[in-house]
């Protein structure tokens, strides 16, 4: 049996066709199975440092290359919030990686329940404790 050159390009054309298809659904499933992603950095202003905490200036680059990190510290700051955490959430693709760099690339300090755990920063005279949790909400249950 001889194909034609005609079959061979319907043939090609189909195929070709059913992959992109399978393509773009797949990559549209990917990004709803992920689901909705969430940072939330909380800051706090405090009055001890706790015993084994490194303070980081307010102006450190590694501090400072962390998005809303400046929103977080600017607005405990304004609230001069000393009894509650005020809260930055992200919501992005990479709202993950804000948490990874302020617990990895920055000296997190883990609690023993008397302190709070994050990372304590020296902001003029006020001394600031940040932390982040990420979370993400499925949009299809985990099976």
């Amino acid at each position: 049996m001889m194909l034609r050159g005609r079959d061979v390009a319907l043939s090609l054309l189909t195929v070709g066709t059913a992959a992109a298809v399978g393509y773009l659904l797949r990559s549209d499933r990917t990004r709803t199975d992920r689901g909705e992603l969430k940072a939330n950095v909380g800051a706090r202003i405090v009055e001890d440092v706790p015993d084994g905490a490194v303070v980081v200036d307010v102006s450190s680059r590694e501090l400072q290359s962390i998005p809303v990190v400046r929103d977080a510290i600017g607005r405990v700051l304004r609230a001069d919030a000393t009894e509650e955490w005020t809260h930055v959430t992200l919501e992005t693709d990479d709202a993950w990686d804000v948490v990874d760099a302020l617990r990895g690339s920055l000296p997190y300090y883990e609690g023993d329940g008397t302190a709070y755990n994050g990372i304590y920063v020296r902001c003029r005279d006020r001394i600031v404790v940040i932390d982040a949790i990420g979370w993400a909400r499925l949009e299809e249950p985990i099976r």
